[in-house]
């Protein structure tokens, strides 16, 4: 899939959800890491994460386009268009758009991988799991304040 069939089915999903015309540009834009999509106020245009096409498949680029546009119609309408807004619930929920996209099995990994170091209270047995080391002399357990040991 390229920007030009990206941009058709943009169009198509705004006249058949929103019954509103989508008159800015949506692109692939590859260097969105944790976000399926986004729209920019500034221009009016939506950048969309090809990884989530290629990995996910059509009906998750749709899920991102559905959401992406409640943002574009609600800005363009002057209306709440964060995620915090009435306005961006109602409407979300009305065309069945997702709050959130799927999360990449790439950075699911990533994010255990980081994790190098686990602590283990003496007292109430409380699992911390720590990217970076602790010193078990200095610091204590948060929930009763034992002592740590390294697991």
């Amino acid at each position: 899939m390229n920007n030009i069939e990206l941009q058709k089915i943009v169009e198509e999903i705004s006249l058949q959800y929103f019954k509103k015309p989508f008159l800015h540009q949506a692109t692939f834009n590859s260097r969105l890491r944790t976000t399926g999509g986004r729209y920019l106020l500034s221009s009016g245009n939506i950048e969309i994460n090809k990884k989530y096409y290629d990995v996910h498949g059509y009906e998750e680029l749709v899920g991102i386009i559905k959401h992406e546009l409640v943002h574009y119609h609600l800005h363009q309408s002057n209306k709440g268009y964060q995620h915090r807004d009435r306005d961006f619930k109602v409407l979300a929920a009305e065309v069945g758009a997702p709050r959130y996209c799927t999360p990449l099995e790439k950075n699911m990994k990533k994010a255990r991988r980081e994790i190098k170091h686990k602590y283990q209270c003496e007292n109430c047995s409380q699992l911390f799991l720590r990217r970076r080391r602790v010193d078990i002399k200095r610091f204590v357990c948060g929930k009763c304040g034992g002592r740590l040991k390294q697991i």
